[in-house]
This record gives C-alpha cells, structure tokens and sequence, in this order.
C-alpha cells in the first residue's frame, strides 16, 4: 500500500481495533514518532520509527467471538461502546489463511448446529476461534475455545475443519466457561495433530503453544528483535540475563549471535518447557531458562554473586515495577536492553533506571502494529 494513500474497511467505525485507520501510513508513523519524542525524548534521541513496507495482513494470530443474532451463529469483534459482537468476515490486518479458519468455523458451526456459549448463564458451547499461524512454515494452529468440555459434534466440526482448510496442522480445544474477558482459559485439550506449532525467526525455529506469547507479527519482529541483538553487543563472553524470556525467542538469538551464557526467568510454566524445547531444537547449549519471577530471581542472582553482563526486558504492557527495577540496579549489568511494547510504562521506568545508576543511549520505536496507536521500542541503557 501506498504511505499517502488511506486504507478502507467497512467495520472500522464499530469494530474500534484500527484507531489509525482514518490516516495515510505515512500520518500514522508520524503520529507514533511524535508520541514517542513527547515521552522520550527527554532521555535521550528518539531514532526515526521502523515502519513496514506493506502494512496490511500482517497479523499471524487472530481471534473471533461467536455470538446469536436473531437465531443465526454469527462470528467476529466486539464493538468498542458495548458487548456486542460485530460480525467480521475479512479483517485487513490479519493474515488471509487466519480469516479462512475462522470463516470455516463459522460455517461449519451453522451447518452441524454446534451449540453457542451464553454469557449470561455461562453455559453451552462455542466461545472463540484464535488462529495462529507460522508465517515462514505455514503451520495453522486452530484453537476452538467451548464454555464446557463436552459439545457436541466437535470432532465432526474438527475432522471437516481439517478438511476445509488443509493448511491447519493442529487442533486444540480451550476450555473456558467462566465469567471473564479473556479470550482463551487455562486448560487445553489437543484434537488433531501435536498441539503447537513451529516458526522461524532470525535462522531460528520456534515452537508455539497454543498459551504461548509469540509476537503476531513475525516481519516486524525481525526488525525489533535484530535492534535489541545490536544494542546488546555481543563479543562472546557475556552472560546475558533474560526478564519476562517467554519461549526464550530474545534469549536464544543472544546466545546463537555470540553471548556467552544466557539465562532465562519466566513465570509461566509452560513458556519455559517451550523455551528449553526451543533450546533443543536449534541445538543451543549455552542457554537455560527457569520458572521463577524476574525480580525474585534477579535478587537471588545479585546475592549470590553472579555477573550479568546485558541485560534484556520485554515486560507485557503494564511494563516493570520497583521491586523489579531496584533487582536490576543490584544485579548492576553493564548494559539493559529494554524492549518496550508501551512507550508511557517505559518512560516510567526510565525515570527509575536513570535515577539509579543508568543512562539512555539510544531509543528506536519500531511500527509492528499498524493501524493502532499501539507501538513498540527498543531502548538501550548503559550503567554509569
């Protein structure tokens, strides 16, 4: 798409996902760019904003919400003002092959008569459809989110669905029949196939779960994840802490582009069993990953001794906390690579790290949500 020319969709005014959409790409980079000198600027240069070369289709995991209007099973996005859901049959910003599955669900759905979730009793079946795919391999992981366990005709749904969409390579039913506003709940069932799905990034190759945080999109995650590689500067002989490591995505490129040691902190349990799978996949051995809390750890880290060398954070988008922070400063890494998917949360914790001890050198906001307000950076700190 041109940067001057405007994007149309015909469920931008009720779906509210696009808040940009009513600018030129161009606009929206220029908006996210002033944004970010307006909050960090003042730490130190703001770089220009990596945007996209197209910005459409780019999303590579995407979800629907089922609902009934007026007897029909309907599929799609909430409306910004009210609970209601917005029947969606193609979303710009999504992968194609995403609209695809959620489109063969829906139909399938209506045909089988597959019983719709209801809210209001917290009872049925069908909740949600999330797709993720592999953009470099092409795997299709469907996730069929359902109220109860039990629904009727899912496998016949299942066996069709794969059928339909041959590009699926895995099945999984989440069950989640609570009162909640998250999409998925914690319990997962595998219908068809192994239950995850593989990428690639950087000559790297990932597993993903179906809970798993994995950046949904994977052309921009080149850019931001090669941004944090070279802030770190790696000679061989660092040991680099991971915060927040996920499924070791940064962690892992560190230790294949030439850290030293890498080690890994994650809450989630089965992030870290993906984080080491991923270490032995790709042949890493000079990485491991622990189920600890960050801040927990990085205390234990700075009173047992250890060095750290780089540090890297990639917060959710509440971003750090003191309690975090004032770890990090004990723990005295001579560099922190701050990977910030909020820009308000990482000036806050800027004036934190340079109260103590630490001096922005260099900020890069990276565009991997076009379309939304929604912007990434990458800042580099150095201890002073």
């Amino acid at each position: 798409m041109e940067p001057t020319k405007r994007s149309s969709c015909p469920y931008y005014k009720k779906c509210g996902g696009c808040q940009l959409r009513n600018l030129t790409y161009a606009a929206q980079l220029k908006h996210k760019q002033i944004n970010c000198i307006k909050l960090l600027g003042g730490f130190c240069h703001v770089n220009e904003i990596v945007g996209m070369d197209d910005p459409a289709r780019y999303r590579c995991k995407a979800s629907a919400a089922f609902a009934k209007r007026r007897g029909q099973t309907v599929a799609g996005i909430y409306r910004t003002s009210r609970h209601a859901v917005v029947p969606v049959a193609s979303c710009a910003i999504q992968d194609a092959d995403c609209d695809a599955v959620i489109n063969a669900v829906l139909r399938l759905a209506r045909e089988l008569d597959i019983g719709i979730f209801d809210e209001n009793r917290l009872k049925g079946g069908l909740r949600h459809v999330q797709v993720r795919k592999g953009l470099a391999t092409g795997q299709i992981m469907a996730i069929l989110v359902t109220g109860e366990r039990r629904v009727g005709r899912l496998p016949e749904l299942v066996r069709k669905l794969c059928a339909a969409v041959p590009q699926i390579t895995t099945v999984v039913q989440n069950i989640n029949g609570g009162f909640t506003a998250m999409v998925t709940g914690d319990e997962n069932v595998t219908l068809y196939g192994p239950g995850y799905i593989e990428d690639e990034l950087l000559g790297l190759r990932f597993r993903i779960s179906p809970g798993a945080f994995y950046q949904v999109n994977p052309r921009q995650t080149e850019k931001l994840y090669s941004l944090a590689l070279d802030a770190m500067a790696l000679s061989g002989r660092e040991t680099v802490f991971d915060a927040y490591c996920g499924t070791g995505t940064i962690g892992l490129l560190a230790a294949k582009r030439g850290a030293g040691r890498v080690i890994g902190a994650e809450l989630s349990q089965s992030a870290v069993d993906d984080a080491r799978a991923n270490a032995e996949i790709n042949g890493i051995a000079n990485a491991e990953f622990v189920c600890a809390d960050a801040g927990e750890y990085a205390c234990a880290l700075a009173e047992k001794g250890e060095k750290c060398d780089v540090l890297v954070m990639d917060p959710p988008r509440t971003g750090s906390d003191k309690r975090f922070l004032s770890a990090v400063c004990a723990l005295a890494p001579d560099r922190i690579v701050y990977v910030s998917c909020n820009p308000e949360t990482l000036a806050r914790d800027l004036r934190f790290l340079t109260q103590n001890g630490y001096k922005a050198k260099r900020i890069t906001p990276v565009d991997m949500f076009p379309y939304t307000e929604h912007v990434e950076t990458v800042c580099l700190l150095s201890r002073q």
